[in-house]
């Protein structure tokens, strides 16, 4: 069984946003008192909570399960001496990186914001509850849903097992305050360029100021219109790739207001290589997708890595295996996740957490074994009867593309996977194009494929993978495929072990994982295979088909995977 050991000193201390990163801030992460109640408001507190880590986790201290009627309180108070200052006219946001599933703030008794939806941040500007100079006393109170409506909830399931997960409630990234100077920064979008006419990025400043200022470290300072675009080019451009992950240092001033932040110069497409075999870009250029699934779950802290340092470890670990492409599974991390993606070098694929009403098996296990491709307009058959909740999914997706929009390293949406609440799929791939061109869509992998999106996205399980023969002109990618099982004794959640395919020993693990790759991915690639998403990089509870146990430890050598997938990714050295 996992042990698990409470993190020293403040949980998680780092600036939680490092695309827009300002010195005048207070980390609130550390001991909250909570309470557990029918829906009233707690008398008494049930003792402390340790935040971000959501009461079912470990971490938390607390290891309790919130039930379907019942309501999750926080407090908290802040010191007004403790409060994080600026220069006159600057306002007090309070900001969370994400509670699951339905929040509501209180600060000093007043109702300052509601949220809906378990994987995104919100804000609440605090600034006339605070210039009293009183001490701040914020109230969270949460209540989860999980798997009993049409919301979002991604893998969490109330009757968890097999690939649905112990589900968790309430805060689990980081809180914090901050200052923002008068005429700030409100948003920064960034978009890298690179055309026959050069490189560059398309900037856009959002900010009561009229002008700012965004200087590229170690270059010229330019002046811009705030709200609207503008076009700055990078002379002798540096592009950022895998295999060379740069990234340019930025710093925007606007008003009184000075953030610090990143930005790497890559672009993706599709294209013809030198056989016309339609193939996936980078940089313009053919470039293999050698991915792995990564759901970011821990046994400690569920949805919450016990540190920074460990998000960074789950990213080494994919690169060192030989990966230059992860798929982040039915998940949101952290801002800082992605950060580690950006400077180390490695490509994401980013999934839309899944939501709806129960699913049918057939409609979501059928196709692993028959070739059945349902109309997704037949919203009752696929748990999406509930027109409010596919309003709900379309919002919260559009606001997961508005938040990550900046990432160097995201270059496909995922929207739908294996028709877990698919709907209008089509439609969505072409809402998320017009919201952001410049990435790939794969707009429902694995099956119920409805011939919109980018590319043609396959899952194989339990046959033997070959390229399909009816092809169009979208790029094949194989997005889900593997999950051999080995069962690493002294290193699992519990006693169940849950796999497609199972194996005895690490001897046995690698002669399958290398005769998959050299007798099927390998000829496919030659046949036009432009990507693969292996399954998967750790154990999830019971579901024992990483190339890591589930806390952390190596089933197989990182240089023999790396060898079996240098074929497919070009020899380097990592």
């Amino acid at each position: 069984m996992i042990r698990v050991s409470p993190p020293e000193g403040v949980p998680l201390p780092e600036y939680p946003r490092p695309q827009l990163v300002r010195p005048s801030w207070l980390n609130l992460n550390g001991t909250w008192d909570y309470a557990i109640t029918d829906g009233s408001s707690p008398q008494v507190f049930d003792g402390e909570i340790l935040v971000p880590f959501s009461p079912e986790a470990p971490l938390s201290g607390v290891n309790r399960s919130l039930g379907p009627e019942e309501t999750l309180w926080y407090h908290r108070r802040v010191c007004a001496a403790h409060l994080p200052t600026g220069p006159p006219g600057s306002r007090i946001l309070l900001h969370f990186g994400a509670v699951d599933q339905e929040a509501v703030i209180l600060v000093n008794d007043v109702e300052v914001v509601r949220h809906l939806g378990g994987y995104l941040p919100f804000t609440a500007d605090i600034t006339a509850i605070a210039s009293t100079g009183d001490d701040l006393d914020i109230v969270v109170r949460v209540t989860d849903d999980t798997d009993r409506t049409w919301r979002t909830r991604g893998k969490q399931k109330t009757d968890r097992g097999g690939i649905w997960y112990t589900p968790q409630s309430g805060i689990w990234q980081t809180v914090w305050l901050e200052t923002v100077p008068a005429g700030g920064v409100d948003r920064l979008v960034v978009t890298p360029y690179l055309d026959e006419n050069g490189a560059g990025f398309d900037v856009v400043v959002e900010s009561a100021s009229a002008t700012a200022e965004i200087e590229i470290v170690g270059g010229p300072t330019h002046t811009v219109p705030c709200n609207e675009a503008s076009r700055i080019e990078v002379p002798d451009p540096r592009l950022w790739s895998p295999e060379d992950p740069h990234l340019y240092d930025l710093v925007v001033t606007a008003g009184e207001d000075r953030v610090t932040s990143y930005a790497g110069l890559r672009t993706v497409g599709i294209g013809l290589d030198d056989k016309g075999t339609h193939r996936l870009l980078l940089n313009g250029k053919p470039y293999f997708h050698a991915g792995v699934l990564d759901q970011g779950y821990w046994p400690d802290g569920l949805y919450t890595a016990p540190s920074d340092a460990a998000l960074a470890a789950d990213v080494i670990a994919a690169k060192q295996l030989g990966f230059t492409m992860v798929r982040k599974h039915i998940k949101v991390e952290p801002l800082r996740w992605y950060y580690h993606c950006d400077r180390l070098g490695l490509l994401v694929w980013q999934d839309m957490p899944n939501g709806g009403r129960a699913y049918r098996m057939p409609v979501v296990t059928v196709p692993a074994f028959l070739p059945v491709r349902l109309r997704d307009s037949r919203y009752r058959v696929f748990g999406r009867q509930d027109a409010e909740g596919r309003r709900e999914f379309r919002a919260e997706l559009v606001e997961m593309i508005g938040h990550l929009r900046s990432i160097t390293s995201i270059v496909c949406w995922v929207p739908f996977n294996e028709g877990w609440g698919q709907f209008d799929a089509n439609g969505v791939a072409e809402e998320v194009r017009r919201l952001d061109p410049t990435r790939h869509v794969d707009h429902a992998s694995g099956w119920h494929d409805q011939g919109g999106g980018d590319l043609q996205s396959l899952h194989v399980y339990f046959r033997r993978f070959r390229m399909p023969r009816r092809r169009d002109e979208r790029p094949v990618v194989l997005s889900e495929y593997g999950g051999y099982n080995l069962r690493v004794e002294g290193h699992t959640w519990g006693a169940k072990n849950f796999g497609y395919r199972r194996t005895t020993d690490p001897v046995a693990l690698l002669e399958r994982f290398t005769a998959l790759h050299r007798e099927q991915i390998e000829p496919a690639v030659a046949e036009g295979l432009c990507g693969i998403v292996y399954t998967q990089l750790t154990d999830v509870e019971d579901e024992l088909n990483g190339l890591l146990t589930y806390d952390r430890v190596d089933k197989l050598d990182r240089a023999a995977v790396r060898a079996v997938l240098e074929p497919l990714t070009g020899a380097r050295t990592v």
